[in-house]
């Protein structure tokens, strides 16, 4: 293709994007509606009325917004092979959002109402974190080590993205091990299906029958039932997204509670979504980094305004829809397809036909391959550097499990005792601190690492100083942001900045260590390429 022809909106490549990445948002539209109606208690009328056609209307702004911009990098470049980048809710802010901010309010107020006006505030407020701090994440991204950002990112994805499909798989594994295999055969091993079936779509397919074959026959596997199926017709209509302003200032009698959350958060997004950049830069997508995320924040705005209290996201994943043939078509139909589904209603049905854990196989999928992208496309000598940024996400998920099974049991770790939890081995408060902003520790000790690695001592200790800046206000290694809340990790990183300034200035080391190169060692699996 050169420059003067208008790229391909569709290509056969884009079926499998489709539905893989159709299938990836519809898991998390089923999540987000199982907490707002199981979780907090919401009334049907808000869920199906109100938020859902809300978000449905912000989901189809972001995906048309960034198959636009493929399509101007197509044209731009000449090239035939541009992939739309991914997005959507921001998985874990759904959980966040649910569980510290709404949920609390809901249950102290005694009403749902409460909870959701305080969640939409929560998302004004991040909206506009988004919009400012896409001016700064350029800069960010010139001056921080790609194995830094790909490393955290690789955190996220196997900790949050990665390990509760897996879990999912093996609680059912009749039908998460086989609708694994399906997408395995087809997305790494090639395998084609029957007149180009995509993967995704065969392995949801029969990943219901085996479910529903279960149910016909007298049994439940999968949690498929002939009741829920009708009781979900009851949810059918038409609903289109009406302005929340009033319920926005309305939340604003919570902001003590919110900003406490919200502008880390925020920080957490614009981190993530450099990440995310990141990554479809090395898969050969370079997109404009400021547009990108001051999209993410406008679009979340008005997602807020019309009443969805979820921010969105650039997400992870772009390298594995574009390995899979996603072009421009997948992002924009998605979009379309989404708004249908959540202002109808139909979202209700699809939570009744198909089994989770007949989904969860293709975020298992992307997280493997972001996971992997990580090493294959940075330096060897820097894998020590992302094994690092990996452990502050293992923390905070090991955290996360704690504290959720403690919180089922009516307790939690302080109630326990940090002790008693310790003699048992689990080490709460390293959890606690480790974890704390996972994904700029992430980055700020896999950027020192490499640093270290290159012999660049300077650069690691102004690395070093902003972790401790980062940490005396919270923003990472700690549970709230404010002022010297995390006093001896501050120092501690401000310790290892004036040991790498002396070693800068005195130390004599020797150079580093040549990379190893193919030839070296043979040619390298295609996999690892």
């Amino acid at each position: 293709m050169t420059a003067e022809t208008k790229p391909k909106i569709w290509t056969p490549g884009d079926w499998n994007a489709f539905f893989g990445f159709g299938t990836n948002i519809l898991v998390n539209l089923l999540t987000l509606t199982a907490l707002l109606r199981f979780v907090l208690k919401m009334p049907d009328a808000i869920v199906f009325g109100r938020i859902l056609p809300a978000t449905g209307l912000m989901l189809c702004m972001s995906t048309l917004y960034y198959a636009w911009l493929a399509y101007r990098l197509a044209k731009k470049t000449g090239r035939s092979d541009v992939c739309a980048l991914p997005s959507g809710i921001s998985v874990p802010h759904m959980f966040v959002v649910t569980f510290v901010i709404m949920l609390p309010i809901a249950l102290k107020t005694g009403d749902p109402v409460k909870g959701w006006e305080a969640g939409l505030t929560w998302v004004f407020i991040q909206s506009f974190v988004l919009m400012i701090g896409g001016f700064v994440a350029p800069i960010v991204r010139k001056i921080t080590p790609r194995a830094a950002l790909l490393g955290t990112l690789a955190g996220v994805s196997i900790s949050f993205i990665s390990m509760r499909p897996a879990l999912e798989m093996f609680q059912t594994p009749l039908i998460g091990i086989t609708c694994f295999a399906i997408i395995l055969l087809s997305w790494f091993g090639g395998v084609r299906y029957y007149k180009g079936i995509p993967a995704g779509l065969v392995a949801i397919a029969v990943g219901s029958l085996i479910a529903w074959g279960s149910t016909l026959c007298g049994g439940s596997y999968g949690g498929m039932t002939l009741v829920k199926l009708h009781d979900s017709f009851a949810n059918f209509g038409f609903s289109l997204p009406m302005p929340a302003i009033g319920h926005i200032f309305s939340g604003f009698q919570f902001l003590g509670v919110i900003l406490v959350t919200a502008i880390p958060f925020g920080i957490y997004d614009l981190v993530e979504a450099l990440d995310n950049v990141e990554s479809a830069s090395v898969a050969g997508d370079d997109f404009p980094t400021t547009r990108v995320l001051t999209a993410d924040g406008v679009v979340s705005l008005i997602g807020c305004c019309l009443g969805n209290p979820f921010i969105n996201a650039v997400y992870i994943g772009h390298p594995g829809w574009k390995s899979m043939g996603g072009r421009i078509g997948y992002s924009a139909a998605t979009g379309v397809v989404v708004i249908i589904f959540c202002t109808f209603g139909i979202i209700s049905l699809m939570s009744s036909l198909i089994p989770i854990v007949a989904i969860s196989p293709i975020l298992l999928y992307i997280g493997m391959l972001i996971g992997a992208q990580a090493f294959q496309e940075t330096p060897r000598s820097h894998a020590p550097a992302i094994i690092l940024a990996l452990t502050p996400h293992l923390a905070a998920w090991g955290k996360l499990l704690i504290d959720n099974s403690l919180g089922a049991a009516g307790t939690n770790a302080a109630a326990v005792g940090l002790d008693k939890l310790g003699q048992v081995g689990v080490l709460y408060h390293g959890l606690e601190v480790m974890g704390g902003g996972s994904i700029l520790a992430g980055v700020i000790l896999a950027a020192v690492a490499v640093f270290i690695i290159e012999r660049k001592f300077v650069q690691a200790a102004s690395f070093a100083a902003a972790g401790g800046v980062l940490s005396f206000l919270g923003l990472m290694h700690g549970e709230k942001i404010g002022i010297g809340e995390s006093p001896v990790v501050a120092l501690s990183y401000f310790a290892v900045a004036l040991i790498l300034g002396g070693c800068a200035k005195f130390a004599t080391v020797s150079e580093p260590v040549a990379e190893e190169t193919e030839e070296m060692h043979g040619e390298l699996p295609a996999a690892a390429k």
